[in-house]
């Protein structure tokens, strides 16, 4: 069985296959990478998952790990929710470093109900729903992504998951009942808003939706929105030439 926790970290580009760091640790090492292998550049994220702005983490997340990320950016948010404070007065005018969530909170990895690798699992398929919300990744597509996923470096169970996510109907009821706290549920929103930056009516429709789902209140979504913008930066390393 495959690691869902490491599966995550290379979905939100924590490490650059074919690397031994992040991104931004490795800019060099992932320029000529791009060069020799567009597929494993800027993060699987900007090719299986279609992240068209080409926009990842900051540092700061990605040195803490997909799922501490997600939870710590989960976590932020709703601190700044429950201040009262407008999200534009909540953001910060210099991105400081990404915290980790309490250990003695819900949003802690290590609180997860259900266990850290299962509630992996679930984030990876909110990311993979999110990413399919406005029908990009068409037949023509996933037979692309099919072809060239064994270059990613993530394992053939991996692999294997990955495709049959891809071909998977969207099953909302199930995203949403995987949820086991509402930590978890802020967690299931962010880790999809990390996925795409809802430039379509679609992609939009869908966050609104999944937001409506989980019975988020609008206060709280503008406070993750607001909080996973301040957290994105371009990646400078990606191939622009390569629709992959």
């Amino acid at each position: 069985m495959f690691d869902p926790k490491k599966l995550l970290d290379d979905l939100l580009g924590s490490n650059v296959p074919g690397t031994q760091g992040t991104v931004r640790d490795k800019a060099g090492q992932a320029v000529q990478l791009a060069k020799d292998n567009p597929l494993a550049t800027g993060a699987i994220a900007a090719v299986l998952l279609g992240t068209k702005t080409g926009r990842g983490l900051t540092g700061s997340a990605l040195k803490l790990g997909g799922l501490a990320a997600v939870a710590g950016l989960a976590y932020k948010a709703y601190q700044n929710y429950q201040s009262g404070k407008q999200p534009a007065e909540a953001a910060p005018v210099n991105q400081p470093e990404l915290l980790p969530a309490p250990a003695d909170t819900s949003f802690h990895p290590s609180q997860a109900p259900q266990g850290e690798g299962e509630f992996a699992l679930t984030l990876v398929r909110a990311m993979i729903a999110a990413a399919k919300a406005d029908g990009h990744i068409d037949e023509e597509e996933r037979r692309k992504i099919g072809d060239k996923l064994s270059l990613a470096g993530i394992g053939s169970e991996a692999e294997d998951f990955l495709r049959s996510e891809l071909e998977r109907p969207l099953d909302l009821d199930e995203l949403v009942a995987a949820a086991r706290s509402d930590a978890q549920k802020i967690e299931i929103y962010t880790a999809s808003r990390l996925t795409i930056d809802p430039d379509t009516r679609t992609e939009r429709g869908y966050l609104d939706m999944l937001a409506g789902r989980l019975q988020l209140p609008d206060a709280l979504i503008d406070h993750i929105e607001s909080t996973v913008s301040a957290a994105k930066v371009e990646i400078k390393e990606a191939n622009p030439s390569s629709p992959w």
